[in-house]
């Protein structure tokens, strides 16, 4: 049966975070709601490498058939390929918590302004708002990147 390979996403086990009525953004119980869930996806994407592990190691059979040997290899190619995703995304990961932890977090890298608890709650690691997003996701479009 072939791996089914799967997007890399955010984690969706937390409690959307509500600020109070005039709640300055990216105060202490804010960094650290995302810190918790930064961490906490992390976690996962740790317990993800060692099923893989795991997987490839009792599932690595010499299959005489072909055509057995081909479908094993291919999933095993799919696994490969994205828990190399998710190494990538455990740098990105390590780099915001780094951004927690020096107050550099929640704001666009490009134009400065807040990127929004909901937008950070869905994509942890943004580092840019919608319109700055959008904006390099165009260029990106237009240069056939």
């Amino acid at each position: 049966m072939p791996v089914v390979d799967k997007k890399v996403e955010a984690p969706k086990k937390f409690t959307p975070y509500e600020p109070a009525a005039g709640e300055e953004y990216m105060n202490e119980k804010q960094l650290e709601h995302f810190r918790q869930i930064l961490l906490g996806w992390k976690q996962e994407l740790m317990e993800e490498v060692d099923r893989t592990v795991r997987h490839l190691q009792e599932e690595a059979n010499n299959y005489a058939d072909p055509a057995d040997r081909a479908t094993q290899e291919e999933g095993f190619s799919l696994e490969l390929r994205t828990r190399d995703r998710e190494r990538k995304l455990l740098k990105k990961i390590n780099e915001t918590l780094d951004n927690i932890d020096e107050d550099d977090y929640g704001f666009c890298e490009a134009c400065g302004v807040e990127i929004g608890i909901r937008r950070l709650e869905a994509r942890p690691t943004a580092t840019l708002c919608v319109d700055c997003k959008t904006l390099a996701e165009l260029k990106e479009k237009q240069l056939g990147g």
